[in-house]
């Protein structure tokens, strides 16, 4: 901190040369500029007026503390201005006395918080202001924000201690808050909320915690310590991110000024509001992301939603790679992959340099395949920190040819280190750098270490073999596994083992392989057959089915038809025990012919519409059509055999049932 502010810094007369907020920040950027800290003065002094206009930046008590991340500073900048006749900053209370101009550079969060842990929280102390505003040097303002010859702490506010229990009587439990603050840049207000909050906290004799979303993420709060809170704070100006989690308890929610200006008042209001049972409603449902990993859940559902929070980071890269790939070899054949670099050779005429485009664009794509979904995983289990390991991880399973199974370890072990190092206790000062200097500094070696020279090469060696494996596999050995594919794809339509059978085919996919597209071939054929089945099913014999299910027939054709498995789900979920064999005997069938014709594709999704696409298309689409009449055979003998219910033929399931059916869908 002592870097951030020196007495070159400081104008103690600041109302002789400014009397607006815009002559205040050109007055102290000016001397920001005059060390070398700001490049271009007037583009900082426009990055500091648009964060103004998001929202004044007074607070009570006479503070304005105006700040950017701006292009135009080099370094971390304090800069102070004490003015006697006060300045306006649209602060409730009256003109601003004390201004603190925060200058960091753009992207540096690190800076930000470094400034923040030491000088946002200090602001809320009353003793350390009154010694500012009696400070007669620049020099002794200066040490007094730099920390030099101040006290290591203020001094906490007195709480009246609670009377002893009676004997025989439970001991009374203190009322609970959690507590959420954020600000659109995450720089000032996020930790000078979240200060006052715990102050008043303290003060009032309740116990506070607070979760601070600023510009380098959040770490979530414990869920034990959520659901053992009375009451819930949101002082926010962006979002609250994963808000979900605080349903069903008593809530107040206000713009973030509020946390700093009038604590108390937020305090008692949510006790209040307690004490009446008002509660709130279930606010937006957690992202796979954010849901990842809950405290309480076992150690295999934890692990599916890691693996599963990587897959669906990654799909879209596999989408967009390998559709353009695969356009690529359809409009210039398979030597296109031999054609020279488009930067080189490019011909607006040719369709040759054309598909050649599309092809190294969709090459350049999949290269992100593993970095993405290593750094993915560890994002699902540890947050934002866990991305820098987790895609330093990926890169290095990548360039040491460890492929898809190398990113999944990568992403694990990069998420498991990031765990370990946030369980260690960390001084206060330096909780601001964490996330953004020592974490992705000390998990990145250790993951790189790992990755190259313990676990890399077994890694490599085995994704060899597995390619090597595929490519060999021959006669029996492939009807085999589309079999194993087609019945992985169609238990659970969509669920964890379906997304098993599909990440497999396309991980394979980024070897390029013949293999791997034999499997990704049998594994889009397999997932497209239930909800064809389905439709097919309720269009053939309608009186087997309930109208909503006929209506949702009538959707299948199209949902199976683009490789949408899920779209069977309303049919399973009224029907499973009839449903779900039909599809996976009809899965089953359709993987093995799709392997025994040895058909290809190179497009991880599309269904009819990359027919052109796929190797040997006409066998594909029969295999496509035989698993469908089998599932939809299937299924309408087993409706069959079903003792019919007395009365109408309609009322082939219950009224329940139809319900399930209409909320599934």
């Amino acid at each position: 901190m002592s870097q951030m502010i020196t007495a070159e810094l400081v104008d103690l007369h600041l109302d002789l040369a400014a009397d607006s907020k815009e002559a205040a920040a050109r007055t102290l950027g000016e001397r920001m500029a005059a060390l070398g800290r700001v490049t271009d003065l007037d583009g900082f002094l426009a990055d500091v007026a648009a964060r103004e206009a998001q929202m004044p930046t007074g607070l009570d008590g006479g503070i304005g503390i105006p700040h950017c991340r701006s292009v135009h500073v080099t370094e971390p900048t304090l800069a102070f201005g004490r003015s006697a006749a006060g300045i306006d900053f649209g602060a409730p209370d009256g003109p601003a006395d004390l201004i603190f101009l925060i200058a960091a550079p753009a992207g540096a969060d690190n800076a930000h918080l470094s400034i923040l842990s030491s000088l946002a929280r200090r602001l809320m102390d009353a003793e350390f202001t009154a010694a500012l505003r009696a400070a007669t040097t620049a020099r002794e303002a200066a040490a007094l924000m730099g920390g030099e010859d101040a006290a290591e702490e203020a001094p906490e506010p007195q709480v009246e201690e609670a009377p002893e229990p009676a004997p025989g009587q439970p001991e009374a439990q203190p009322f609970r808050i959690v507590a959420v603050t954020s600000c659109p840049t995450g720089i000032a207000h996020t930790y000078m909320a979240a200060e006052s909050l715990e102050r008043a906290g303290l003060a009032e004799g309740v116990e506070i915690t607070v979760e601070t979303q600023g510009s380098s993420g959040f770490t979530r709060l414990d869920a034990a310590v959520i659901a053992a809170a009375d009451g819930v704070i949101f002082a926010h100006d962006v979002p609250v991110r994963d808000k979900g989690r605080f349903a069903g308890k008593p809530t107040v929610d206000v713009g973030v000024k509020a946390g700093v200006n009038r604590p108390a008042e937020l305090i008692a209001e949510v006790r209040d509001k307690a004490e009446r049972g008002e509660i709130t409603e279930a606010g937006a449902k957690p992202s796979p992301v954010e849901a990842a990993g809950e405290p309480g859940e076992g150690y295999g559902t934890k692990l599916r939603k890691w693996l599963m929070s990587g897959v669906s980071y990654m799909v879209p890269f596999v989408a967009a790679g390998g559709l353009l790939i695969a356009l690529g070899f359809a409009i210039g054949g398979y030597k296109v992959s031999d054609a020279p670099s488009v930067m080189d050779h490019f011909l607006w005429t040719d369709s040759g340099s054309w598909a050649a485009l599309l092809f190294q664009v969709g090459g350049v794509a999949f290269k992100f395949l593993v970095p993405v979904l290593a750094g993915y995983i560890a994002y699902g289990m540890a947050d934002r920190p866990g991305l820098v390991p987790g895609f330093v991880g990926g890169a290095i399973a990548l360039d040491i040819k460890a492929g898809f199974l190398g990113g999944l370890a990568a992403g694990l072990i990069a998420g498991a280190v990031v765990m370990a190092i946030q369980k260690a206790r960390i001084p206060a000062p330096l909780r601001g750098i964490m996330p953004v200097v020592v974490i992705p500094l000390i998990s990145s070696a250790v993951v790189g270490f790992l990755m190259f020279l313990v676990i890399g090469e077994p890694i490599s060696k085995l994704q060899s073999a597995l390619t090597g494996w595929l490519n060999g596999l021959s006669g029996a050995n492939v009807i085999v596994l589309g079999v194993i594919l087609g019945l992985m794809m169609c238990f659970d339509l969509g669920g964890p083992l379906n997304k098993v059978a599909y990440t497999f085919a396309i991980g394979g996919l980024a070897e390029g392989s013949d293999g791997s597209f034999k499997v990704m071939a049998a594994v889009m054929a397999a997932g497209m057959v239930p909800p064809l089945a389905m439709a097919l099913a309720t269009t053939v014999r309608g009186r087997l089915f309930t109208r909503t299910e006929r209506e949702n027939g009538k959707a299948a054709w199209v949902l199976g038809a683009s490789f949408v498995t899920e779209g069977a789900i309303p049919f399973a979920a009224a029907d499973p025990l009839r449903v779900i064999p039909s599809a996976m005997a009809g899965g089953a069938v359709t993987g093995a012919l799709s392997m025994a014709f040895g058909c290809t594709l190179r497009a991880p999704h599309g269904g009819i519409f990359v027919v052109p696409l796929i190797g040997n298309a006409f066998l594909y689409l029969l295999a496509v059509a035989a698993g469908t009449a089998v599932a939809a055979g299937l299924v309408i003998l087993l409706k069959g055999l079903r003792k019919q219910q007395p009365g109408s033929p309609e009322k082939t399931v219950s009224a329940l049932d139809e319900e399930k059916v209409a909320v599934a869908v």
